[in-house]
Parts: structure tokens; C-alpha cells; sequence
């Protein structure tokens, strides 16, 4: 091999000198530049052929640390990456040299020992079982302190401490090498089964270093991570009980605590350890057996030790839930231990602040109940009468560990903190949801008590927090499980205006409740009246402003139909903090969508004069905000204004309540004839203001999309009831995109394409707008549509829309078919996903009416065979990868709509050579043609063969990069 060109790319040899002064330039030059040409040069050094001879220089006993580890590292990777190039008879020096190199480095430095130590594992990957029958016992035998000094001059440590730590080590990194290297799956199970056969020599020497009165703790702590090395091969648990057993002993041992944790819970946590029920069985009263110390831990706030006892008891418990609930005859120890975790579950402290071992256990409460209830019946029978109260009392440490702290401590917390205990709270919720498929309709009778005989004690009221836990119990169950024939909930309902909610956290979880009893309230309307005064209550407060807004939305959603007495109250409050700008803009725009869904269910001659009333302030201060020249300030106010239209418009259907009061399965598409919807009329008295405001804000996007909002939601909504605004609508949008063209107008043209594009009293100014638009934008691509994809986007949707619901448009003289046909080749080009979607898309609607559409035809005869090249030459490379899958749609609708046109083209574009890329061969081009032309319905199987296309085409093929 050449040796490796230096910096400046001139050759220069590849000698000891210069590889010692890269590493001196690696290390120790303050320039990155300099590192990082010295790092590139290294790496093509390790890869070159003398690199087996200078790495024992660089490992001379003259050397600092660094050149000495870079020369170990060498050695791992010329062993690991380029063992062929060794022959097989240097393979025993190699291995005697590592070796001697390795109880030389024993008394360190680490860092090379390691490396050292991780070169000779990876040389037994390549040489067990064939050619190194005995591994283990060898390195043992190697590791005896007796060695006499070796061959090739380097001085061998006489230390037996020093041995012993190499020699666990090297039997640490052993397995290690093993998970890390990429085999073959064939050679992987061949050397597991051969290391796992090592582990009867291993064993036995690390039970007698752990029980040696003479080992070190250092000893000790490297037998406790080989252990848990080791076990990761999954050796066998049954060979392997009294090792873990005496892993207990050393767990009183604070320096070795950490450790022994670990290699317990890696022993015990391995999926195969449930064939071995005799072992889990011994086991379990060493895992009891630490309940005292435990206890100790928690109460001395000790959080490491409290911490490493419940995640073994969790190992123990989680892993081998079903097996140990089957050993009917050791059922209270397994209930023992079920008791251990419930006490880590309620370890005394607030979670993240003072004790982090709590949630630890959350999912053994899921596990232990799955398994549970997947016995057969009268099993189950039995072990529920075991384990209910245990559940019981889960609930009560559960409901407890979910208090809040006192404001004052609470308000000390970091905001890290409080989200961690929020999303802490969010496990504990979902916990007890889960819990309530075993305790049922008891539980929610077991709440409803004890809140009730809080409420009615003075005393016990007192503490906000219990009543706070108790309704989040409650609020967590009612938020997923159907509750309506629940006997406590109207109980529940009657408690409710009892609480105080003068403590934020509490009402924020009064709010929370009633939301989540909104489907309950629609069924009982009668028990609105108590409820709706505190929900507005807390709607006036900016600290309440998420849970008390979400919650009307909900009742206003749910109930709606029950509202109107309570509508005026309603609406008076909402207004006033609207007014007082106490919440924020996005719960300003939930509140808007509430109040349009209890305006939709007012009597229709209400609506309007309700409507008028809410809206007025705002229509007001947005004529004051139009008379202004532009700012800043200005634009943030007109948009908000415009968005609480919109999301008010977005809800208000009085169609909707006309179906339900109808009982109809479909909503009605059409309003009374005498009367216009409200919508309607609010629109076409502020069309002038809109207008005005357009007329300052024509160039900025966010202005033009809040306006382009505002009617976007009221046509969706109102659907046919919206055609009075299209004549005037079709005007506007025309001339403020003719004046500066926006997406947003396209989007809100393709909405009305959408609905009324079938309807012939529309036709017309749909027809003169679609005209505008499409001519306005062919001037776009012809300057340069690259700045503009979300036009492009835009654009390509509106006309497949047009193509679905009205093809005659396609008819008219005024759309230029081919100009649009090059548009959409155009925007297949863009990298931009949407762009190439909404493309194909276009296509897809393109293709299917070629046959019918002679115009269509005629543009496809002509340029499809454009199209073809266009995507082929995407496919293979001239756009990304990801796009792959909107290329594979076009080329199935070329093949299902004119299969004979398209084979014409594929062969003729396929035939130039080097298209669509240098790496793919004629005959793979011909492979890749039948494939595709052997397609014309399944999708998922024509993605397939135009994605390994692709990657053919890239070089990719074989690479792993075709699983991403």
C-alpha cells in the first residue's frame, strides 16, 4: 500500500517520526485546523499496511500515554478491520505479544490497558472457537504471577493486584467486543455459544475473588462489572445464582453499593432468567432481605441507597411478575415483595426534589396487573382477592405522592423541576386510569367518600392538597373511562361548588374535573346550574386561563344544546375578559370557538343580535387599527382580531343544530330560504373594513393569510350557506392576487372550487377567478418560481381540486393546458416535499382524464414523454430520496392511464446512456422497465420497485442506507 499523503497531499513516508509528530499535532496543536488534518492523516496511517509494525514502536515504555494509546488503538482497529491481511501463522506471536504487552501495561496507564485489553478481545472474535479452543483458561493461565519475563525485552509487572484487575479487564471487555462487533448472523450465534460455554470458567473465579478476604474493593468492583458483562450474553442464570447471591453481600459495602446495584439488576432483568424459576425463587428473600436497609435509606433521605434497592426489587418484581405469581407456594414472599415496591412507590419526599425512586415503579403496577388479568377466570379470582387492596392502597400512596408541595416551596422549585413533577403527575394519571380496570366502579364509590368527608369537615378542607389529589383521581379516570353510569358522579357534581378555589392548583384542577365531565353534564343538563357559575368564575383569572377556557370549549361543545339559559352569562363574561385582554391569543381563539358553539344552538332570530353584540368591540377596534398607518403593533392586533373571527366562524353552524334537532345522520347543506345565515350577514357588513385593510397590508403574508383565515373557516363551515359572499369573494381574491400573489388565496380558492364548483349559479366567477389566478401564477413561473414552493405548492393543489370537481374548466380557452402541464414539471424539480406532493397529485388528477379530455390528451401525446425523463431523472438522483415515493405515484398513473405511450417513452428515455445515472447498466434499466410495466394497481409494490431503483442509481444498493 501507498503510504498515506501528508497535509499538503505530497508523498511523504510513512515513519515512525511522522506518525509520532501527528499525534504531538493531534493532541497538543491549539489550531482545530491543524488537529483536524493530523486526525484525517492518522486514520490513513492505521489503515495502511506498516501500521502492524509501528504500532508496538508507539507502545514502547519511552512513549507518553497518548502515543501509547493511539498505538493500542491501532492495533484494535488493524485487528478488528483488517485481519485478513495478517497470515496465519503470525497469528500466536500476535496473540503473545498482545498478551505480554497487556500484563506490562497492568499497573497502567488505564487508558491503554483497555485498548489493550479490547484488541485481544476482538482477536478472540476472530479466532474462537476454531482456532482458540480455551480462551479464558489460557488468559488465566497468562495472568499467573509467576510469568516469567517475556521475550521481546518488555519487563513484566510482578504485582499479583495489578495482574488480577488485567485480568478481569481483559474478561470485562471480552463480551463487550462480542455486542459491539458487526457479524455475521451465522458466525454472532456460533460465538455466543462458544463464550456462554466460557462462563463455567469464569464464575467460579469471580465467586472466589468476591468472597476472597484478600481481594480489594477495586478487585471487587471489576468482578462486579465483568458479572455484569457476562450477562448480557445471557448466560444461564441456573449456573450463575450464587455469584448474583453474593453480589448481595457486598451491597453494604457504599463504595461497591453502585455497582453491585447494577450487576444485580443486569442479572436478574435478563428475559431468559425465567427458565430458572429455582434460582428466582432463592433469590427472592435476599431481594427481601434489604427492606430494612431500605427503609433506613428513605428515612435518613438517603437517595442513592433508597434508589438502588427499589430498582432491584423492580428487576425482580417487573421481569418475572407471571412466573413468580404462579409459585403458589412461595405467594408471600412474591406478596412481600409486591409490598417492598409499594413502599419505593411511596418513599417519603416530593418527586424530583427530594426523592427520584417513585416512578421507578410505575410500570411493575401495569405489568403485575396484566398478568393478573390474563389468568383464567377462577385464578384470577384468587389472585384478586390477594392483590386488591393491594391496588387500594396504591391508589392512596399514588393520590398522596401527587400532592403538590406548599405555594411557598412550590414557587422555590426550578421550572426543570415543575415540569418534571407535571409530567410525573401525567404518569401517576395514566397509572390510576389503568388501575380502574381492576378496582372498578369501587374505586370511584372509595373517591367520591372521602372527598365528601373532607369537604364536610372544616378541618380536613383545610388542606387544599388533599382535596386537589382527590379530584385529580377522579379528573384522571372521568378523562379516558366512560363514567356517564357511574352512581357517584352526581355527587360528585353536588361536592364541586363546595370547594375553595382560591389556591390556583386546586382550582386548576376543579376545572380540569368538570371538563372531563362534560359528556356527562350533555346527558344531565339539570346540573349545569351549579357547576357553570365557577367554571366562569375561574375564566376571569389569567392564572386559570388554559383549564378554565378548555373546559367551557368542552361544555359548550358537549351541552350546547342545553346552553341557552345560561347563554347570557356566558357570553357577558367572555366579552368582558376578551375586552380586559386577560388570556393569551390561543386561548383567546378556544374561547371564540366555545362561544360559536353556543351560539350555533340559540334560537335563530337570537343569533345575529348575540353575534353583533360579542363582535362589535373588536370590529371596531379593527376599523381603528385600518385607519392607522402600518406598524408593528398594528399588524399583531389586526391578526388576532382576524383569528378570533375565524375560529368563531369555525364552530358557529346553525346547520348543525338544525341536524340535530332533525335527527338527521347528515348535515344540512342548504339554510331557510328567508333567511341568511349570520355568518353571512356579519362577513358582508365588514367586506369594506376587510377590504380597507388590504388595501395597507397587500404585501405582508401573515395579514393576507389571517383575512384569507377568516373566510377559509366560514366556508368550510357553512358550505352552500356560504354563496351569497362567492360573487364578491371571487372579486377580491382575484385582484389581491393579480396585485401580489400569496398562497393563501389559492388555498382559500381551491375551498371554494371544493364546494362550489358543481353549482351553476357559481360557475361564472369561479370560472373568471380560477382564470385570474392561473394567469397570475404562469407569469410567476415564468420569472422564477424557485423562490416561491408554497405558491407552487398552492397552485399545483388548486388545479388537481379543479381537475376532481369541475374538469370542464379545462375547457375553456383561457387555461393555457400546456403552460400548466410544464408548470407542473416544473414543480416535480422542487426539493421541497409539499411541492412535489401536491405535484403528483396533480398528475394523478392530469392523467385520469387524458382519455376523455381531448385537450388533455393532446398535451400528454406531445410532452409526456418530458414528464417521463423528468421523473426518471429525479428517481435516479436528481432530487432526494425522500421524495421517492410521490415519483413512484406519477410514474403508476403514466402506466394505468396510457400504458402504451408510456412504454414508448420509458424505452426511448432509458435507452441514452448514463440516464438517469453512470452507476446503473442496461440491463438492469431493462430489469427495472418490465417491473414497473408489470404494475398498474399496486401501489405499495411500485414504491417498491422504483425506491431499490433509486438506490441502484445512487449507489446505494447493499449499503444499509436502504433501511432509512
Amino acid at each position: 500500500m501507498e503510504p498515506p499523503a501528508n497535509p499538503g497531499d505530497s508523498p511523504v513516508e510513512l515513519t515512525l517520526e511522522n506518525v509520532e509528530s501527528a499525534l504531538y499535532q493531534l493532541y497538543f496543536d491549539p489550531d482545530m485546523e491543524h488537529k483536524n488534518v493530523a486526525q484525517k492523516w492518522l486514520t490513513q496511517a492505521q489503515a495502511s499496511s506498516q501500521a502492524w509494525q509501528f504500532c508496538w514502536a508507539l507502545l514502547g515504555p519511552d512513549k507518553i500515554p497518548e502515543v501509547q494509546f493511539f498505538g493500542a488503538s491501532t492495533l484494535h482497529t488493524k485487528i478488528s478491520h483488517h485481519w485478513n491481511d495478517l497470515p496465519t501463522e503470525q497469528h500466536e506471536s500476535l496473540r503473545m505479544q498482545l498478551l505480554s504487552h497487556i500484563l506490562h501495561f497492568s499497573s497502567g496507564p488505564k487508558m491503554v490497558l483497555t485498548r489493550l485489553c479490547v484488541a485481544l478481545a476482538s482477536m478472540g472474535l476472530n479466532l474462537i472457537p476454531q482456532a482458540w479452543s480455551q480462551p479464558v483458561a489460557d488468559m488465566v493461565r497468562a495472568f499467573q504471577p509467576q510469568k516469567p519475563d517475556s521475550e521481546d525485552g518488555l519487563k513484566a509487572s510482578q504485582d499479583p493486584h495489578a495482574h488480577c484487575l488485567a485480568l478481569l479487564e481483559l474478561l470485562t471487555v471480552l463480551p463487550e467486543e462480542f455486542q459491539s462487533s458487526r457479524l455475521a448472523q451465522a458466525r454472532r450465534s456460533q460465538l455466543r455459544v462458544a463464550l456462554t460455554g466460557e462462563w463455567a470458567v469464569v464464575c467460579p473465579m469471580l465467586r472466589q475473588l468476591l468472597q476472597s478476604q484478600d481481594s480489594s474493593n477495586q478487585v471487587k468492583e471489576k468482578v462486579l462489572r465483568c458479572l455484569s458483562s457476562w450477562v448480557g450474553l445471557d448466560v444461564p442464570l441456573g449456573e450463575s445464582q450464587e455469584l448474583v447471591q453474593d453480589c448481595f453481600t457486598t451491597l453494604s459495602d457504599p463504595e461497591l453499593f453502585d455497582t453491585a446495584v447494577e450487576a444485580i439488576v443486569n442479572a436478574i432483568s435478563q428475559p431468559d432468567c425465567q427458565r430458572y424459576i429455582n434460582a428466582l425463587v432463592n433469590l427472592l428473600p435476599l431481594v427481601l432481605g434489604l427492606h430494612d436497609q431500605l427503609k433506613t435509606a428513605a428515612q435518613g433521605g438517603d437517595m442513592e441507597t433508597s434508589h438502588g434497592i427499589c430498582r432491584i426489587a423492580v428487576a425482580m418484581g417487573e421481569t418475572h411478575s407471571r412466573v413468580l405469581l404462579e409459585q403458589v407456594d412461595h405467594w408471600q414472599e412474591y406478596l412481600a415483595l409486591v409490598n417492598m415496591i409499594l413502599f419505593c412507590t411511596g418513599i417519603p419526599g416530593h418527586y424530583p426534589v427530594s426523592e427520584t425512586t417513585s416512578s421507578l415503579t410505575l410500570t411493575f403496577w401495569y405489568t403485575l396487573q396484566d398478568d393478573i388479568l390474563s389468568f383464567e377466570e377462577e385464578k384470577q379470582r384468587v389472585y384478586l382477592q390477594v392483590y386488591r387492596p393491594v391496588y387500594f392502597q396504591l391508589v392512596d400512596v399514588l393520590l398522596h405522592k401527587s400532592h403538590y408541595p406548599s405555594q411557598e416551596e412550590y414557587a422555590s422549585w426550578c421550572s426543570d423541576d415543575k415540569e418534571q413533577f407535571r409530567i410525573y403527575r401525567v404518569d401517576i394519571s395514566d397509572t390510576l386510569m389503568y388501575v380502574y380496570e381492576m378496582l372498578g366502579a369501587e374505586l370511584l364509590s372509595n373517591l367520591y367518600d372521602r372527598l365528601g368527608r373532607q369537604l364536610m369537615d372544616p378541618q380536613q378542607s383545610a388542606v387544599w392538597q388533599d382535596t386537589e389529589a382527590l379530584l385529580f383521581g377522579f379528573q384522571s379516570i372521568a378523562e379516558t373511562i366512560d363514567v356517564n353510569y357511574s352512581d357517584v358522579i352526581p355527587g360528585l357534581i353536588g361536592l364541586i361548588p363546595r370547594i375553595n378555589i382560591s389556591n390556583i392548583m386546586l382550582a386548576d384542577t376543579v376545572m380540569y374535573t368538570i371538563g372531563s365531565l362534560a359528556e356527562w353534564l350533555a346527558d344531565h343538563p339539570v346540573m349545569l346550574g351549579g357547576i357553570l357559575p365557577m367554571v366562569l368564575q375561574g375564566l376571569a383569572k389569567a392564572e386559570l386561563s388554559v383549564s378554565s377556557v378548555s373546559t367551557l370549549k368542552r361544555i359548550c361543545r358537549e351541552c350546547r344544546q342545553d346552553l341557552g339559559p345560561y347563554a347570557h352569562d356566558i357570553l357577558t363574561v367572555s366579552q368582558d375578559v376578551l375586552l380586559k385582554e386577560i388570556h393569551k391569543s390561543s386561548q383567546c381563539m378556544w374561547l371564540m370557538q366555545a362561544l360559536g358553539f353556543l351560539l350555533s344552538a340559540l334560537p335563530a332570530e337570537e343569533i345575529l343580535v348575540r353575534l353583533h353584540s360579542l363582535i362589535t368591540p373588536h370590529i371596531q377596534q379593527l376599523d381603528t387599527l385600518a385607519q392607522q398607518e402600518p406598524n408593528p403593533t398594528n399588524k399583531q392586533s389586526i391578526i388576532h382580531i382576524l383569528g378570533m373571527l375565524s375560529n368563531l366562524f369555525t364552530t358557529l353552524d346553525i346547520n348543525r343544530q338544525a341536524d340535530a334537532v332533525e335527527g338527521g345522520a347528515t348535515p344540512r347543506l342548504t339554510a331557510s330560504p328567508s333567511t341568511q345565515n349570520p355568518v353571512v350577514v356579519v362577513l358582508q357588513q365588514v367586506f369594506t373594513l376587510i377590504q380597507t385593510i388590504l388595501s395597507k397590508w397587500l404585501h405582508d403574508s401573515e395579514v393576507v393569510e389571517a383575512v384569507c383565515g377568516v373566510f377559509d373557516k366560514s366556508v368550510r363551515t357553512l358550505l352552500h350557506d356560504f354563496g351569497p359572499m362567492v360573487a364578491q369573494l371571487s372579486e377580491m381574491l382575484g385582484q389581491i392576487y393579480s396585485a401580489f400573489p400569496q398562497a393563501s388565496a389559492l388555498d382559500l380558492a381551491r375551498q371554494m372550487v371544493y364546494i362550489f364548483g358543481g353549482d351553476e349559479h357559481h360557475l361564472s366567477n369561479i370560472g373568471s377567478l380560477i382564470e385570474m389566478l392561473t394567469s397570475s401564477t404562469l407569469t410567476i413561473f415564468q420569472t422564477g418560481p424557485r423562490d416561491h414552493p408554497d405558491i407552487a405548492e398552492s397552485f399545483m393543489h388548486l388545479h388537481a381540486q379543479i381537475l376532481k370537481r369541475k374538469p370542464d374548466m379545462y375547457l375553456s380557452h383561457q387555461l393555457d393546458v400546456k403552460a400548466l402541464f410544464y408548470c407542473g414539471i416544473l414543480s416535480l424539480k422542487f426539493p421541497e416535499t409539499p411541492t412535489v406532493k401536491a405535484a403528483s397529485l396533480f398528475f394523478a388528477e392530469f392523467l385520469s382524464h387524458c382519455k376523455d379530455m381531448l385537450s388533455l390528451g393532446d398535451v400528454l401525446q406531445r410532452d409526456g414523454k418530458l414528464l417521463t425523463e423528468t421523473v426518471l431523472q429525479a428517481v435516479g438522483g436528481g432530487s432526494p430520496r425522500s421524495l421517492t415515493e410521490h415519483f413512484s405515484e406519477v410514474l403508476l398513473n403514466l402506466n394505468r392511464h396510457c400504458r402504451a405511450l408510456f412504454t414508448q417513452w420509458l424505452k426511448e428515455t432509458l435507452q441514452t446512456p448514463g440516464f438517469p445515472s453512470a452507476q446503473v447498466s442496461t440491463e438492469q434499466k431493462h430489469t427495472f422497465t418490465q417491473q414497473l410495466l408489470r404494475e398498474q394497481t399496486n401501489k405499495r409494490q411500485v414504491k417498491e420497485i422504483v425506491k431499490e431503483f433509486s438506490l441502484l442509481c445512487r449507489g446505494l444498493q447493499g449499503s444499509g442506507y436502504s433501511d432509512y
